[in-house]
C-alpha cells in the first residue's frame, strides 16, 4: 500500500469484536488484570501477548508504534515522551553491546549536541563530530574513532544539509557500528532511513507527524536486530509516551501526507520568493539547484518534495534587526517548534542552538542574521504577504 493509505489505516482496529472501535481508544490504565496468575505470569514473561504495566506497554501506544513501524518500514517501534528521549534511547540501544563511542554529524540540532557533550561524554562515551558530507573524511574519522554508533539527521537543523544516508549506512556496517538517523525534518513521506540501511529512525512526533502543536512526544523505529534491546531498555528506563498523546499523534498522522505535500509546495514558493528579495542575503532550501547536496537530494528524495523548512539570512542584520523583523510578523507564529499546520519562525541563535557556544555556531555556519521558517498549510500568498510586510 502507498504511504497515504498506510497513514490512515495502520495500527487501528486491532481489538477483537464485535464491536470494534474504528479508531484506537485512549487506554489510561496503569496496570492490567487477568483471570489467573498463570496467565499474568506468561504475559509478564512475554511468552504470551498482552499488557501488564503501562511502563512496559499500552494498547494506545502499541497502535501508534505499529503505525510508525509500517510507515518507516521498520521491525518495531517505541513511543517516547519527547523527541530527545527518543534520540537518547536509540543511541543507548546502539551502544548497548558496542564500543562506547559516537561519531556524529557536525551539523545537528542544538539539544542533540548537548545530549552528546553534556550527558554522554561525562558518562564515558567518546564523542567525535565529523563532516558527514565528505565521505572520505567520515571514513577516516570512523577508522580512528571506531564508533559503536553513527548519528546524523536526514535534513540538518537549521541549514538543511542532506547526507547520503545509504552510503553512510554502508560505512557504519563495515565498521560494525549502528546508524541512528533523526528523520524529523524529512518524515517518512520523503525518506525512510531503514530502507537505506540505517538501524534506527527517530522522530519528534511533536512536529510534522502530530502536526497541530498539541503533542510533545518522540518515537524510535528500529530494525529487527535491535528491537528487543530497545524494548528491554525502555522497560527499565520508562521513557514512555502517555496514551492521550499517542491518540493525538495517530489522529494527526492520518492527514500528515496531505499536510506535508502542501507544506512542501508552499515552502518551494516561499523559498523562491525569498531568493529574489533585496533584503535577503541567502536562502537555504533543498530544492535550490545550487544546494551543496543537490545530487544526493535528487537521488534520495521523491520528485517535487523537499520538506517544509526554509532558512534564510537577512542582509546586514544582527540580533536587534532580526528581533524587529520577527516582531513585525502578523500571521507567521514566533515560536520554538516546527511542522505545525501554521507557519512558525524561530531564531536559532536564541532558541534551537542557544546553548551552543558562539564559536561552535560560527563553525556550523549559523550566523546572527539567520532565521528558520517552518512553512504551514495556509494560502501561500498570505505567508508571502506577511514576510513581505515584515521585511519592509
Amino acid at each position: 500500500m502507498k504511504i497515504e493509505t498506510q497513514a490512515v489505516h495502520a495500527g487501528d482496529r486491532k481489538k477483537p469484536g464485535p464491536p470494534v472501535p474504528v479508531t484506537t481508544p485512549i487506554h489510561t490504565a496503569s496496570s492490567y488484570f487477568y483471570d489467573s496468575m498463570e496467565q499474568l505470569d506468561r504475559v509478564m514473561g512475554r511468552t504470551e501477548p498482552g499488557y501488564s504495566y503501562a511502563r512496559y506497554d499500552n494498547p494506545s501506544n502499541a497502535a501508534l508504534e505499529e503505525l510508525m513501524s509500517v510507515l518507516e518500514s521498520g521491525h518495531g517501534a517505541l513511543a517516547c515522551a519527547s523527541g530527545m528521549a527518543a534520540v537518547q534511547m536509540a543511541v543507548a540501544t546502539a551502544l548497548a553491546d558496542r564500543r562506547k563511542s559516537v561519531v556524529a554529524a557536525d551539523a545537528l540540532y542544538g539539544a542533540t549536541i548537548g545530549l552528546l557533550t553534556n550527558v554522554l561524554e561525562p558518562a564515558g562515551v567518546a564523542v567525535r563530530f565529523a563532516d558527514v558530507w565528505d565521505l572520505d573524511a567520515l571514513r577516516a574519522a570512523v577508522d580512528e574513532a571506531r564508533p559503536g554508533c553513527i548519528l546524523v539527521e536526514t535534513i540538518s537543523n537549521p541549514l538543511l544539509r542532506v547526507p547520503e544516508i545509504d552510503k553512510i549506512a554502508e560505512i557504519a556496517r563495515q565498521a560494525g557500528a549502528a546508524m541512528v538517523v533523526d528523520n524529523t525534518f524529512a518524515t517518512p513521506l520523503l525518506v525512510r532511513p531503514l530502507e537505506l540501511g540505517a538501524n534506527f529512525s527517530v522522530h519528534s512526533v511533536t512536529k510534522y507527524l502530530a502536526g497541530h502543536g498539541d503533542v510533545l512526544g518522540g518515537i524510535v523505529v528500529s530494525d529487527k536486530r535491535h528491537f528487543e534491546a530497545l524494548r528491554g531498555l525502555s522497560r527499565v528506563v520508562g521513557p514512555v509516551l502517555g496514551p492521550f498523546e499517542s491518540y493525538l499523534t495517530m489522529r494527526g498522522i492520518k492527514t500528515f501526507p496531505l499536510r506535508m505535500e502542501r507544506q512542501c509546495a508552499n515552502a518551494c514558493r516561499v523559498a523562491s520568493w525569498l531568493g529574489a528579495h533585496p533584503k535577503v542575503e541567502r536562502v537555504y532550501f533543498p530544492a535550490d539547484p545550487a544546494h551543496p547536496d543537490a545530487a544526493a537530494i535528487r537521488r534520495l528524495f521523491p520528485a517535487n518534495l523537499y520538506g517544509g523548512m526554509v532558512s534564510f539570512e537577512i542582509k546586514d542584520a544582527g540580533r536587534e534587526e532580526v528581533f524587529r523583523f520577527m516582531d513585525s510578523l502578523k500571521l507567521v507564529v514566533r515560536a520554538t517548534s516546527l511542522g505545525d499546520v501554521h507557519s512558525m519562525m524561530l531564531y536559532p541563535v536564541m532558541s534551537s542552538h542557544r546553548e551552543i557556544s558562539p564559536k561552535h555556531r560560527e563553525r556550523m555556519g549559523i550566523r546572527d542574521n539567520l532565521v528558520r521558517l517552518s512553512v504551514g498549510i495556509e494560502a501561500v500568498e498570505d505567508i508571502i504577504g506577511d514576510l513581505e510586510q515584515a521585511l519592509g
